[in-house]
């Protein structure tokens, strides 16, 4: 479900994702061994979030260390095993007596649609054999550089989608894989992020050479042109928001009177 990638050097190689099910990283594995017999140094986790780490059973299986920032086993052993050891239903109680109790027609549709994203997560974890991320990373010695041979990835984190993010910088070949930093064609998830440090990171991004070529978490591979639509999703939701804090809208009101434009 969501973008990886390869990374070969002279020496050795890596790959980027562990993708949403083992279908995923097992593909992604069989293609990188049409391409070379290296050993493989690393599986990279972008994150913690089951559609970039559910296929790590693979990577495990194939005895390929699965590096992630240090924080991502413990973000998936706090939430996944509980999931797994309840039903749909029970999950998801809460989240039906919100559409219950919806006041409004388009808060009710709303809060639907919550229901279906929510079932589109549990359902994956419930099915899924959790392999925990063994090598962690700590994001206070970053940015870090991996040599693989004629090719250096560096690793650097920052904070948006969520606190454990990583992205890995290709300098010879100018490529930067993002995870949900970055997202192409979609509207950004948001269930575990930090909006104002994200913006900031946004931010940050637009400063790359003007020739990087991004691979987002999800979408279609852009420059920065991708990083520019983001910011200003970010900035649109800065603006309605200060709107609204200075004619003294309370926060659940503002939240619902907030229209998404049409170009996001």
């Amino acid at each position: 479900r969501s973008n990886g990638g390869i990374l070969i050097g002279r020496d050795a190689a890596m790959m980027v994702e562990g993708f949403q099910t083992p279908i995923g990283a097992q593909f992604q594995l069989d293609t990188l061994r049409t391409l070379t017999q290296l050993p493989v140094r690393a599986a990279l986790n972008t994150h913690w979030h089951f559609d970039h780490t559910l296929g790590n059973s693979v990577y495990g299986g194939a005895g390929i260390p699965i590096w992630a920032h240090a924080d991502v086993p413990a973000r998936m052993a706090a939430i996944y095993p509980k999931w797994q050891s309840e039903s749909l239903e029970t999950f998801l109680a809460p989240w039906e007596k919100r559409v219950s109790a919806a006041k409004t027609d388009a808060q009710r549709e709303h809060f639907k649609s919550d229901i279906e994203g929510l079932s589109g997560m549990f359902v994956p974890v419930s099915q899924a054999v959790l392999a925990l991320p063994n090598h962690p990373l700590d994001p206070a010695k970053m940015p870090m550089k991996v040599d693989l041979g004629g090719l250096t990835v560096v690793i650097e984190h920052y904070i948006g989608h969520t606190d454990t993010d990583l992205i890995f910088r290709v300098p010879e070949q100018n490529v930067a894989y993002m995870g949900d930093l970055l997202t192409g064609g979609q509207y950004r998830v948001n269930i575990n992020g930090y909006t104002m440090k994200w913006r900031e990171t946004l931010a940050k991004f637009a400063t790359f050479d003007k020739n990087t070529l991004f691979v987002p978490g999800h979408g279609n591979i852009f420059g920065q042109e991708g990083v520019a639509e983001m910011r200003s999703c970010f900035d649109d939701l800065a603006e309605q928001a200060e709107k609204s804090y200075k004619s003294g809208v309370p926060v659940e009101q503002a939240t619902e009177r907030y229209v998404i434009p049409d170009k996001f």
